[in-house]
């Protein structure tokens, strides 16, 4: 369809700007061109204004990626009312090629009232990618917890964690709240559970490089932990030995992943391992490949 659009665009384009040979003589007296048949500079204009618009209604649709035999569809949610990534834009595309090579439609948005009983029941899967702060209302809060008690699932990209913080229903579903972070170096992630399907293709020793979490309190013990990080291999960690940065777990009939993970522009949404890392927690959130686990 953009092809199409843009061709479109081209040739009108094109009837507005490139100049007209048939027909065009040179004025004596002011030495600029005139023509004696061609488009009124209004048509020109009417159709530029029709090209824009068809390109308008064409990309602005929140639609990152279709594909004629999805297996599911998920929604990427990224309103912050705080902080705003950078990489968000890197993460949604991402997740929208992700979504052509293995088969799930994804949609984007960061408008709220998409959370409606009527709209969430079309996803197996809501993304949080990197919201921050207060991004939901009273009655999308109500939608979103019946759409999980229904069986939907949630997938928590890094600051999802930084989100709703006066909404304990979501601090359980998200598994623990961000409460602080060193500055963003390379650190080493250990593999707890190497039998998940966001963990199952990545070495058993990670190294890596983002803006690493410490939390308010250690899920451990509430969520089902698929890696840890390794405080000894950078500074700054204030969680000890035991640092979880994904997990997983079941809430209320539904499914919740979430990673730490997904800070930077470069190193994250572009990395492979990270992308498969990505990958297994949407198809597993969307409940199309494995489970938490016991």
């Amino acid at each position: 369809m953009m092809t199409g659009v843009f061709h479109f665009m081209a040739i009108s384009l094109g009837l507005i700007l490139v100049p007209r040979r048939v027909g065009t003589r040179w004025s004596a007296v002011n030495q600029r061109p005139w023509h004696r048949r061609g488009l009124p500079r209004t048509v020109g204009c009417w159709w530029l204004l029709v090209s824009c618009a068809i390109l308008a209604a064409s990309t602005n649709r929140g639609v990152s990626a279709e594909t004629d035999d999805a297996r599911f569809r998920a929604l990427v949610f990224s309103k912050t009312t705080g902080f705003r990534h950078d990489s968000i834009p890197q993460g949604i595309d991402a997740i929208a090629m992700l979504g052509a090579e293995h088969r799930f439609a994804v949609d984007n948005t960061e408008e709220a009232a998409r959370f409606s009983d009527e709209i969430l029941a079309r996803y197996k899967v809501v993304v949080f990618l990197n919201t921050t702060g207060d991004v939901l209302d009273a009655s999308e809060k109500a939608a979103f917890e019946r759409y999980i008690r229904s069986g939907g699932g949630f997938v928590g990209i890094h600051s999802a964690s930084d989100t709703e913080y006066q909404w304990p229903w979501y601090g359980r579903l998200v598994g623990a709240y961000f409460a602080s972070h060193p500055e963003i170096q390379r650190a080493t992630i250990r593999i707890a559970n190497s039998n998940h399907p966001s963990t199952k293709s990545l070495p058993a020793s990670w190294e890596r490089t983002d803006e690493w979490y410490n939390f308010g309190t250690n899920p451990q013990g509430m969520v089902q932990v698929l890696a840890t990080l390794d405080e000894a291999t950078y500074s700054g960690g204030t969680m000890g030995a035991d640092h979880p940065i994904a997990w997983c777990q079941t809430v209320g009939g539904g499914r919740s992943w979430y990673t730490a993970m997904g800070h930077t522009t470069a190193d994250s949404f572009r990395e492979p391992l990270f992308q498969l890392h990505l990958l297994g927690g949407i198809e597993s959130a969307a409940g199309v490949a494995g489970d938490c686990g016991p």
